[in-house]
C-alpha cells in the first residue's frame, strides 16, 4: 500500500513485506524484539551527542572566490573547509613555523 502526500512519499509494507522484513529481522544475532518492561524504558534522544573537543563559532572574512569555491561543493563545505585549515596548520607545525596547537578553552 502507498500512501502519497505533497510532502512525503511514505511506503506502507504489505503483508508478504512485512514477513520478509520480519524474517530478517529474527536471522539477525544483533537483534531481539524488546519486552514491555524494555520497551517502557526507552526514552527519546535529542540532537548530536557533545563533542569531547567542541567546535568554536566564529567569523571569518575570506575572499568572495574562496567562498564560491568551497560552497560549491556541496553539502559539508565548512567541514572541508575546517579539513583544509588543519591540514595547513599540521604542516606549519611540522616544518616549526608554530607551536603546538591547544583548545582555546585550555
Amino acid at each position: 500500500m502507498r500512501i502519497k502526500s505533497a510532502k512525503l512519499k511514505i511506503h506502507i509494507p504489505g503483508p508478504e513485506e512485512d514477513r520478509q522484513i520480519n524474517k530478517g529481522i529474527a536471522a539477525d544475532p544483533d537483534t531481539w524484539e524488546l519486552s514491555a518492561a524494555e520497551f517502557k524504558r526507552l526514552r527519546p534522544v535529542r540532537g548530536r551527542p557533545k563533542l569531547a573537543v567542541p567546535k568554536v563559532p566564529i567569523n571569518l572574512r575570506v575572499d568572495a572566490e574562496v567562498l564560491r569555491a568551497f560552497r560549491a561543493t556541496g553539502s559539508g563545505w565548512q567541514t572541508r573547509m575546517n579539513a583544509v585549515l588543519r591540514s595547513h596548520v599540521a604542516a606549519l607545525a611540522r616544518s616549526g613555523k608554530c607551536g603546538p596547537t591547544r583548545s582555546p578553552a585550555s
